[in-house]
């Protein structure tokens, strides 16, 4: 089996999306071919998308636009969260 990669991938998306990717993935030192390539080993070895991908409930986005719009408890620290 050869290791010589011989194919390429293609994708559109957002410029300002794939600038903070990219600057990430620099951090990280890795390159977006590489990035790509974990991702795709990944979809393998998982048989799937490598995370959970699921329409959010009712209560869910409810919650989702309390807390952007600067709604609901808000606690001093994890302890009085759970408490």
């Amino acid at each position: 089996m050869s290791s010589a990669k011989t194919t390429t991938a293609r994708a559109r998306i957002r410029p300002d999306i794939k600038r903070k990717a990219e600057t990430i993935l620099h951090d990280l030192g890795l390159s977006v071919s590489t990035a790509f390539e974990l991702f795709y080993r990944q979809i393998i070895l998982n048989n799937g998308l490598p995370f959970d991908v699921r329409i959010p409930n009712e209560t869910t986005i409810e919650a989702i636009e309390d807390s952007r719009n600067g709604r609901g408890e808000k606690f001093k620290n994890t302890e009085d969260l759970f408490d």
